[in-house]
């Protein structure tokens, strides 16, 4: 509830149509089931039935399960089922490498959104170890109030919330950020418009999970997936994929003649704002970047262990009030804000200094 009661604080920057929550590294009930895929989703009576059918067919054994416990409001229309499942592996693939599992989970998740999408039986916004996602249409304060977050027993060390559901195309649930795919998360704020070069270039690469963008903003999730697990760049050429460099500012890098071809090669992913995106990898890094015009808000503030990513201030005032504002980071064009993993430091990276 701490990251949704600062959306509340932020309220005039969304429009309450909807809240995403995207939770990594878990504790509560979770907290032993770290190695077991996590499905999260909301289901029809008729999809659960198909849920159940198709997931035992596959090969997978229910371990666990949370169901939200829900406080009926009248402004929001209620689904049969919320859940977020840990499966055991089908047995063939308990000793298969990682990349294989993370293939499987993917496929899986796909297939139950092609089940459950032409009647909306079925949505399945994620599928992996140590991940679950909340997703409904409505105010956030009042959708975190539906799901009793403020008394439930999940609990994660990263926790990313959005409130606003969609700019330019129609409300739908996976439509809301954030986004997921195998490990990588993102969510955005601002408009992205170079989203149709950069959607045809994705779809063309092959890869399965690039599929759905209900969203223009769900891109930045597979351009990142796509930079850093696909082709096994760094996190900060995320950074250089999305904003390249201008030839004169290239020069000025040790690995300029990389950064040339990757400039060259990767041109449809590039970004045309304005966009502020906040994304985590699998290892639970974090980071805050801007798009090249920088004309939306972006603040990262916080104590070691704890930090806050946010459009604005106050947002990061709600969920860390005691700390050094005079150490609070507003990344500019050129920077890329990193928090390592469990929040031990956060640094920032200089696209021109490399």
């Amino acid at each position: 509830m701490e990251n949704i009661l600062a959306l509340e604080t932020m309220k005039e920057g969304h429009d309450g149509s909807g809240l995403g929550l995207t939770l990594k590294n878990l504790g509560g009930e979770f907290v032993d089931l770290k190695k077991y895929p996590v499905l999260s989703g909301i289901c029809s009576k008729d999809g659960k039935k198909l849920l159940d059918a198709f997931m035992k067919k596959q090969g997978f054994r229910l371990r666990h399960e949370w169901n939200p416990k829900i406080r009926p409001t009248k402004n929001i229309a209620q689904h049969d089922y919320y859940f977020a499942r840990a499966y055991d592996y089908p047995a063939q693939y308990k000793d298969r490498p990682i990349k294989e599992k993370e293939e499987l989970l993917m496929s899986t998740r796909i297939a139950l959104r092609k089940i459950g999408e032409p009647g909306e039986s079925i949505f399945a916004f994620s599928f992996y170890p140590d991940v679950i996602t909340i997703k409904e249409v409505g105010d956030p304060l009042e959708v975190g109030e539906f799901f009793c977050l403020d008394k439930d027993t999940i609990k994660a060390k990263v926790i990313f919330a959005q409130g606003r559901q969609n700019t330019n195309y129609a409300i739908y649930l996976y439509a809301c950020h954030p986004f997921f795919i195998q490990g990588y998360c993102s969510m955005t704020n601002g408009e992205n418009t170079a989203f149709v070069p950069i959607r045809e270039f994705l779809m063309s690469r092959g890869f399965q999970g690039y599929i759905g963008y209900n969203s223009d903003s769900e891109v930045f999730t597979h351009i990142l997936h796509y930079t850093v697990r696909q082709l096994g760049f760094p996190l900060t050429y995320y950074k250089d994929v999305i904003t390249p460099l201008k030839s004169s500012e290239i020069e000025q890098r040790p690995e300029r003649e990389a950064l040339r071809l990757i400039k060259q090669s990767l041109r449809p992913l590039c970004i045309d704002g304005p966009n502020m995106v906040i994304g985590f990898t699998p290892d639970g890094t974090c980071f805050m970047v801007q798009d090249a015009k920088k004309l939306r808000p972006g603040v990262v503030g916080g104590v070691r262990g704890k930090y806050a990513l946010m459009s604005e201030e106050c947002g990061v005032d709600s969920v860390v009030s005691k700390r050094d504002r005079t150490k609070d980071i507003f990344p500019m064009k050129y920077d890329m804000v990193v928090i390592s993993p469990d929040a031990e430091e956060v640094g920032v990276w200089n696209q021109l200094q490399g």
